[in-house]
């Protein structure tokens, strides 16, 4: 049986935490700013958790982690 790949995009995207959950950061925040709000920008500064639906597929693209 061939060792299994890790998913490159994955490992740029995603940090495993100390309890076992997935850390990621917000979408939305890379370009066209100027019509966002100052406090939306401010909170899409900060990481957040992976949503316990999509919790499967990060595991499967991290096959090591």
């Amino acid at each position: 049986m061939p060792k299994m790949k890790t998913v490159a995009a994955a490992k740029k995207r995603f940090k495993r935490t100390a309890s076992g959950q997935f850390k990621r950061e917000k979408a939305y925040k890379s370009h066209i700013l100027t019509k966002k709000s100052r406090k939306r920008k401010r909170n899409l500064r900060q990481s957040t958790l992976v949503d316990p639906t999509n919790v499967r597929e990060v595991k499967r693209m991290l096959p090591g982690s």
